[in-house]
């Protein structure tokens, strides 16, 4: 059996046994009004120049995540997010075949960012629906949905946040059942990283974007989860260990690896993972969680990577990793709708860690 990231396991295992971080001074990062431009710039871009805009689907929700964390923090708006969920009616796509696919669940996200942050009189019907008919059926036994790492990002946050508008414990139930049985499945203890699915477990290969989904999805429900919640010590704890890990692995050039053990499987530049990395940490320092001495670098050095070598004078961001399941190589011109809503999503922390937010 081939384990192409031995190396990497080796920089994880010394670095623990110190217990010390060696990062190596980085420039001061763009002053917070750059950060703003540097948004709007991607989303407004994307906005006008886009793929297959229309459905509500996972790529598009994960734009309009972004999006909206665009209006956020800079009070601009494309306007693009609000119509595009009203064209589909506030609905989950739905498959017969598979009606808890997590895939179909992402536009949840969307649609509670606008409920909760600019149009509260939207529906939640589909979300609620397919949430608690899920929780019957985990209850029922059946807890295998979370089968691969991207899955924790597309339901997660949504039934976190359900469970408090609606005021039902027993999505958090349901949510804490099926994220231990995709912990047990594919978390990886020794290098606090995630396997995409269980055909990669014993491989050495960990993809950048599916350990970007893990950390988006733990951040996004440790930022609505009580702080009493008896929960969310263990979502805290894996957290910490992907952020330590991470940390240990970022390039020199400011970007993650597509497989991050192993540099020499499709290296170079990729920035669906980084931008996901660095919005996970970027919020950690600013929630007190991560230590800003020894994570503010790594931030810092993400984003200029991203604002000066991904993004381009167009507001196109690229080298984005095409649609798929593992590493793949990412060029110049590579986007896609999930690239720029992690771009934006990361431009969100870095701006508070600035501190500059319209909100």
């Amino acid at each position: 059996m081939r384990f192409p990231g031995i190396r990497g396991f080796g920089v994880l295992a010394a670095a623990a046994v110190a217990g010390s971080l060696l990062t190596a001074p980085v420039a001061s990062a763009a002053v917070s009004c750059a950060v703003a431009d540097e948004m709007v710039a991607a989303g407004n871009y994307w906005a006008a120049n886009g793929t297959n805009p229309g459905p509500a689907d996972w790529q598009n929700a994960t734009f309009h995540v972004g999006n909206l964390a665009l209006v956020r923090t800079t009070g601009q708006s494309n306007h693009k997010t609000y119509p595009w969920a009203q064209a589909n009616g506030y609905r989950l796509p739905s498959d017969p075949s598979r009606p808890f696919f997590p895939d179909n669940q992402a536009a949840g996200e969307a649609y509670l960012d606008l409920y909760t942050y600019f149009h509260p009189e939207i529906p939640l019907d589909s979300i609620r629906t397919r949430i608690q008919d899920e929780v019957a059926s985990v209850r029922a036994g059946h807890r295998d949905y979370w089968n691969y790492v991207d899955a924790l990002n597309m339901a997660m946050p949504s039934f976190a946040r359900m469970s408090l508008i609606d005021h039902e414990p027993s999505y958090l139930d349901a949510m804490d059942q099926l994220f231990r049985s995709s912990e047990h499945k594919l978390y990886n203890e020794f290098t606090g990283l995630w396997y995409r699915d269980e055909r990669f477990k014993g491989s050495g290969v960990f993809w950048s974007r599916g350990n970007g989904w893990a950390l988006a999805a733990l951040t996004k429900v440790l930022q609505v989860l009580p702080a009493d919640d008896p929960r969310r010590p263990e979502y805290l704890r894996v957290f910490k260990k992907m952020a330590f890990s991470l940390s240990l692995l970022q390039r020199r050039d400011g970007f993650w690896n597509a497989d991050l053990l192993n540099p020499r499987n499709h290296g170079g530049p990729e920035t669906s993972g980084t931008a996901f990395f660095t919005y996970g940490i970027g919020w950690g320092i600013t929630a007190g969680i991560l230590d800003a001495s020894r994570f503010r670098p790594v931030v810092d050095k993400a984003w200029t990577a991203l604002s000066t070598k991904a993004l381009q004078p167009s507001g196109l961001v690229g080298y984005v990793q095409p649609v798929g399941d593992r590493p793949a190589t990412a060029h110049l011109n590579d986007t896609a709708a999930y690239g720029v809503g992690a771009f934006l999503l990361a431009g969100q922390e870095v701006a508070k860690l600035q501190g500059y937010s319209a909100e």
